[in-house]
C-alpha cells in the first residue's frame, strides 16, 4: 500500500507539501498541486482518515442527532443531510436516540462532548430538557432542525401555521366538529413542534367562534396509535365529529384506516387532513400539508458546512415552505 512518502518522492516535494497539496491547507501552487495529486493516482493513494485528521485537524465527520430513526419524516431528512455532505466529502455519525430516555441524556452528558466532529446537525430538539444549551458548550459548529434553535442557524417550516392552514381548510369546506389527534400523553411531554401545531389549531378554531368544540385525542406519534385514538374517537355515533386534523400524515393513515374498519366513509362522513406529505400520503388520497424534510436535511448541512468553514459566519434561519395539497380525504360535511 503506498504511504504519503510515495507520494511526496514520486511528485518530487517534501511529505509536508504532498500532506498540504491533498488535503488543500496551506498554501501549495497549481502546478504542485497537479503534480501530487496526479502522483497519488498513478500510486492508488488514499489517505487515512487518521492521519487526515492529524493533518487538518478535522475528521471529516458531522454528528447528527435526531429522536428516532423510524419515522418518515427523520429517514428523509437524514437522506438529505447525507446526500449533501457526501457531495463535499463529509461522512456523518447518526445517534437516533429517543426523548426522555436514560441513553439520550448519557448522550448530552458524555458520548458527544468526548467525540470529535466537524460540526453537529440537531433535529427535534427539546427546550423542557435544555437539549440545546447542554450543546452550545461545544467546540463543534451547531445547526439544528425545527422550532428550537436558541440563536444558532436553524432550518424549519411554521409548524403553528401549518396546523392552522389545515384547520382552516376543514372550516372553510363547513366543518364545525373538529377533532386534532396527536397530543401525547401525559401532555407535558408533547414536543415543541408538537405543541405548536396543537396551538395553530386551537388558534383556528378559536378565530371560527369553534372554542368550545376542541377536541384533542392522546396518541404518540405513528400509526397504529393514532388508528387506536381514532378508533375512541369514532366508535361512538353520538358526539363523533365529521373531521380530523392529524399531527402528522402517518397518524392522519392510522385515522383513515380506523374510519374505513368501522365503517365510516371518508370524505363523506368524515374528513381527514394530515401534515407532511408523506409518500403514502398519493395512496391514501389524503390531503396534506406539503413540506419537504429532504431538502431541509439539504439546506441545513449546506449551513454547517458554511460555518465549519467560516465560523464567524452569520447566523442563517430558513424556513422551509409549506404548502396545502387537496386530494380526496377531505370535503364538505354531509
Amino acid at each position: 500500500m503506498s504511504t504519503i512518502a510515495d507520494v511526496a518522492a514520486l511528485a518530487g516535494v517534501s511529505k509536508a507539501t504532498a500532506s498540504r497539496a491533498l488535503s488543500g491547507r496551506g498554501y501549495v501552487s497549481d502546478a504542485t498541486r497537479e503534480r501530487v495529486s496526479a502522483a497519488a493516482s498513478e500510486l492508488s493513494y488514499i489517505a487515512h482518515s487518521s492521519a487526515t485528521s492529524l493533518a487538518t485537524g478535522r475528521t471529516r465527520t458531522v454528528g447528527v442527532i435526531t429522536p428516532t430513526l423510524g419515522r418518515w419524516f427523520f429517514t428523509e431528512l437524514l437522506t438529505g443531510i447525507h446526500d449533501a455532505l457526501l457531495e463535499h466529502g463529509y461522512d456523518m455519525a447518526v445517534s437516533g436516540v429517543a426523548e426522555g430516555s436514560p441513553a439520550r441524556g448519557r448522550l448530552f452528558d458524555t458520548a458527544l462532548p468526548g467525540r470529535r466532529y466537524d460540526g453537529i446537525i440537531a433535529a427535534g430538539l427539546q427546550p423542557r430538557t435544555h437539549e440545546l444549551e447542554r450543546l452550545l458548550p461545544l467546540p463543534s459548529p451547531l445547526v439544528s432542525v425545527g422550532p428550537y434553535d436558541g440563536g444558532t442557524s436553524s432550518v424549519g417550516i411554521d409548524d403553528t401555521a401549518a396546523a392552522r392552514r389545515a384547520t382552516e381548510h376543514l372550516i372553510d369546506l363547513g366543518h364545525s366538529e373538529i377533532a386534532f389527534i396527536g397530543v401525547a400523553s401525559p401532555a407535558r411531554q408533547t414536543a415543541l413542534g408538537d405543541s405548536l401545531r396543537i396551538a395553530g389549531y386551537r388558534a383556528s378554531m378559536r378565530a371560527a367562534g369553534l372554542s368550545e368544540r376542541t377536541i384533542t385525542a392522546a396518541a404518540s406519534g405513528d400509526m397504529p396509535a393514532a388508528y387506536a385514538a381514532a378508533v375512541d374517537l369514532l366508535g361512538e355515533r353520538r358526539g363523533r365529529p365529521t373531521a380530523i386534523v392529524a399531527l402528522c400524515d402517518e397518524m392522519a393513515i392510522g385515522a383513515i384506516i380506523a374510519a374505513h374498519r368501522l365503517g365510516i366513509a371518508v370524505p363523506t362522513e368524515l374528513s381527514v387532513v394530515g401534515i407532511d406529505d408523506h409518500h403514502n400520503a398519493e395512496m391514501f388520497s389524503l390531503t396534506t400539508i406539503r413540506q419537504r424534510p429532504r431538502e431541509q436535511g439539504a439546506d441545513a448541512a449546506r449551513l454547517l458546512l458554511d460555518r465549519i468553514e467560516n465560523p464567524l459566519a452569520a447566523v442563517e434561519h430558513i424556513q422551509a415552505p409549506s404548502t396545502l395539497v387537496v386530494r380526496n380525504s377531505s370535503a364538505p360535511p354531509r
